[in-house]
């Protein structure tokens, strides 16, 4: 799904380049009320990450046993956020390569651990091997139970999206844009596949140190950290939730700078108030990342009793507007493509085509429709509804569901208010703010690098 979606959007990104929102292809290629949507979909969605992640930060702390108020930690965290992104793209950058030094490090080094451990390389030298797929057992509570997942699942690969978008400041997107791609797709099967998949063999869902298990002890660490724990490796567990402190801290970085480029990019489209829009002289959005920073205020909810309920409400609040957004980046994808061939245009026009081409759109889209149903279904009624009062049961489908109601919310007043209609493909602009590419020279530029590569590298390449 994601492997159609990207391409998709990179086949629009390097068609019209747009800076900061995908909402500008549902605005040309869809509806202008949906467009406003999305937009602001996709805004909140980066806004609720910074207290998100700020509070899932805190969480990891509490793993130690920390006499500290959360409250200190999450200032602290606060400021490090807002001081890195004060420096605008330089020091972002610099931090996040940083940043991902250390979790490319972590997550490959726990791989060969989880390896090591689950084949009995462990200091006590107990086999583990399938034994958590058979008891307690895998997939709890059966299709219902994966389908509850789905929200959770589409955090975490949020984002995802972001490689498409980077094709619209690439000089060669012909190039860039493929390996990118591919790149993208091995890097979801080693960094979350594999991984997940040796939590799951050395980690079984009754741990009661889990979020969300049934007893509060020692509900604040991670399946990572406790795998390592469990196998009796001194220190090492300790310095894995260092690292995944460090990872959501990271992506808390990048929230807010996303987020206020998503701001920027609405106050330029009219779509938010224009003070967002304000860059100064450094190239900063500097309202915007104030306004994004502000919001990371919420994160002292941490300090709070019910700091684990207001994490499982923003993750409600951002986890499903991910799904929305892919699903339109396909529909728009596909009538890009009606309206290309009904205008007379032809594809060999076009710099970059997606490899999946409008049957993959197609794919990404059926399957996004897919999951907003499941989703739909396991928030309606979720494992144990029946035993549930009917408060319980309301607040269960707004935590399984609640970004539909906020995408509606922003949808339908500004239908009704602008009057705007579903495009036509044949009335849609296809000419202002298309991208130039001189086509003949990047396929000449392309043809003789391709001479000069030894097979080893035309077999990565086919892959990689």
């Amino acid at each position: 799904m994601l492997f159609c979606t990207v391409h998709a959007l990179g086949e629009l990104a390097v068609a019209f380049p747009v800076a900061g929102s995908f909402s500008a292809y549902s605005t040309r290629f869809l509806d202008p009320a949906w467009g406003f949507a999305m937009g602001w979909n996709y805004a909140l969605q980066w806004l609720v990450v910074l207290p998100l992640e700020v509070v899932a930060a805190s969480i990891t702390i509490d793993y130690w046993g920390s006499p500290i108020s959360n409250a200190v930690w999450v200032t602290i965290f606060l400021v490090l956020i807002i001081a890195i992104n004060l420096f605008g793209v330089k020091g972002y950058a610099e931090a996040e390569f940083v940043f991902a030094i250390v979790k490319v490090i972590a997550v490959v080094g726990f791989i060969i651990l989880g390896i090591c451990l689950d084949i009995g390389g462990g200091p006590d030298g107990a086999y583990i091997g399938g034994q958590y797929w058979n008891n307690p057992g895998a997939f709890h509570h059966g299709f219902k139970g994966l389908c509850s997942a789905f929200v959770t699942a589409a955090f975490a690969f949020a984002g995802t999206e972001l490689v498409g978008l980077a094709a619209a400041e690439t000089a060669n997107p012909r190039k860039s844009l493929p390996t990118a791609v591919k790149q993208v797709f091995w890097r979801i099967c080693l960094f979350y596949i594999v991984a997940l998949t040796l939590v799951g063999l050395l980690v079984p869902y009754t741990d009661r140190r889990l979020i969300g298990a049934s007893s509060d002890y020692d509900a604040h660490a991670s399946p990572f950290v406790i795998a390592i724990a469990d196998a009796g490796i001194q220190v090492l567990d300790s310095v894995m939730n260092v690292v995944i402190m460090i990872a959501v801290l990271s992506v808390g970085n990048s929230a807010v700078f996303g987020s206020s480029r998503t701001l920027a990019a609405l106050a330029e489209q009219r779509q938010a108030p224009k003070i967002f829009a304000y860059i100064d002289r450094q190239g900063r959005p500097l309202v915007a990342i104030i306004f994004a920073s502000s919001l990371g205020l919420l994160a002292y909810i941490a300090a709070s009793p019910n700091q684990d309920t207001a994490f499982t409400w923003m993750v409600a609040l951002s986890g499903l507007s991910s799904i929305f957004t892919w699903g339109s980046i396909c529909l728009a994808h596909i009538r890009f493509r009606r309206a290309w061939k009904l205008q007379g245009h032809t594809l060999d026009e076009l710099a970059f085509r997606s490899q999946a081409g409008v049957f993959g759109s197609w794919v990404g889209f059926i399957f996004n429709i897919l999951v907003l149903v499941a989703q739909f279904w396991t928030g309606f009624a979720p494992v144990g509804y029946e035993l549930n009062t009917p408060a319980e049961n309301a607040s269960n489908f707004f935590q399984a569901y609640l970004a539909a109601p906020i995408v509606l919310a922003f949808y339908i007043p500004y239908k009704l208010i602008m009057k705007t209609r579903v495009l036509r493909c044949a009335d849609m602009d296809l000419q202002t703010g298309m991208r130039e590419l001189n086509l003949v020279e990047l396929l000449a530029e392309e043809r003789a690098d391709k001479a000069t590569w030894p097979r080893w590298k035309k077999a990565y390449k086919l892959l990689c």
